[in-house]
């Protein structure tokens, strides 16, 4: 087990400093033009694929860091670049990491190669979950999965909604389910390989920030997948209905929080994201604030405007301690007893709303058109208190953590 420290290794710091010149030389400059386009920005996401940024390999160092700190890290700074631009670069790691938390070996050999394409033909893949009426709501997921025995195929029928790249994915990592008695424990992933015939997309939302990534529902009409397209095999999903079942009738409450404990580990990430969109908002605040003359001075002269940076900084260091604390103890297998995934997630995404909007004010007018890259920020921000566990999902996960009381 790795010791929890603060100070990064030679190795990591190399890595930082690489994505950090990535993120300033090659994705901020695209940020403004993607973000009126709200458009795939393709031409970048080659750019990191040519650098090794956009590959399983990279991502896969990161996640087997042992210090817990190499996904934070690189999110930090591909977002401090620019939020919509990175979750083009990283959407497809959500597919990944689904296959990868639930494939076998066998599977994760053909399919995530097939997720990422290589540089000169890249491919996105999407993680479908969320439902039009099954957000925070995870249990009353509507799409269902029947398997066809005599053809050995599985026939999915459903609509997803909100997923990154949904639709112009060329691989689908969807979320079905198979028994819907069992709620959340009923689930099964099933890959829905590239050109399957009844998969399309639907809407694709016009969003309030990260106009880069794109965002769209997913149709799935009468979808048939081989059987060796569900994640972890037949058997193996059999076994865990089984284990399900009985676990319900001796105890739903224990079943239900062992299912939390997954989404728990993967929060900090989206906190790293947060700090990163946040720290890029106080920067520029900061270096305006030393710039912008007024009544004869800096603006910065006045403790109106110097207190609020340092609430700022004070916020930000304070949100990647907590996302740096549960990132390592994710990968170093320790209980979040006080749901310390929630908390680094919840306080990261309330900072970037927070210090994005201070950000926007230090700059006055200036501040609120698109001529300074802060109004951008304030509008992406929005997300993090959303996406990946709403706020007050991860109040209530965490209230529920600390009391032991099933509180509603």
């Amino acid at each position: 087990m790795a010791e929890f420290t603060m100070e990064l290794s030679e190795e990591q710091r190399e890595v930082r400093d690489w994505l950090h010149g990535f993120a300033a030389d090659v994705i901020r400059p695209a940020a403004a033009e993607w973000d009126e386009r709200e458009e795939t920005p393709w031409p970048v996401i080659q750019e990191a694929a040519k650098v090794g940024i956009y590959s399983l390999d990279f991502y896969a160092q990161q996640y087997f860091d042992p210090t817990g700190l190499g996904i934070p890290m690189a999110m930090e700074e591909l977002f401090w670049g620019d939020a919509g631009i990175a979750l083009s670069i990283v959407g497809t790691g959500l597919a990944a990491v689904g296959v990868l938390a639930n494939g076998t070996e066998e599977q994760i050999g053909t399919w995530i190669p097939q997720m990422y394409g290589d540089a000169n033909d890249v491919k996105v893949a999407a993680f479908c979950s969320s439902e039009p009426d099954a957000g925070s709501d995870v249990a009353s997921l509507r799409t269902r999965a029947v398997y066809d025995e005599a053809k050995d195929e599985w026939v999915i029928n459903g609509t997803k909604t909100w997923a990154t790249n949904g639709g112009i994915a060329g691989v689908h990592v969807v979320v079905a389910s198979v028994d819907p008695e069992l709620g959340s424990k009923g689930h099964a992933s099933f890959i829905v390989p590239p050109g399957t015939p009844g998969c399309s997309q639907g809407q694709k939302f016009k969003k309030h920030g990260i106009r880069a990534s794109h965002t769209a529902e997913v149709v799935l009409d009468d979808v048939r997948v081989p059987g060796s397209c569900l994640l972890g095999g037949k058997e193996k999903l059999d076994e865990r209905l089984a284990r399900a079942r009985e676990k319900a009738k001796q105890g739903g409450e224990r079943v239900k929080n062992a299912a939390m404990a997954t989404f728990e580990a993967s929060r900090p990430a989206v906190g790293a994201m947060a700090v990163g969109t946040a720290r890029a908002a106080y920067e520029v605040a900061l270096d305006y604030a030393k710039t912008r003359q007024q009544f004869g001075r800096p603006i910065i002269d006045n403790q109106g405007v110097a207190f609020q940076l340092a609430d700022m900084r004070t916020s930000i260091d304070a949100a990647r301690l907590l996302v740096w604390r549960a990132s390592w103890m994710a990968v170093n297998g320790r209980p979040f007893t006080a749901a310390e995934g929630s908390m680094s997630k919840l306080f990261a995404s309330e900072t970037a709303k927070k210090v994005t909007a201070q950000a926007v004010q230090i700059l006055g007018g200036n501040g609120y058109t698109r001529e300074y890259p802060v109004e951008r920020m304030h509008r992406d921000a929005a997300i993090y208190t959303i996406f990946e566990g709403t706020s007050e999902i991860q109040r209530l996960v965490i209230a529920r953590t600390l009391s032991g009381m099933p509180i509603r």
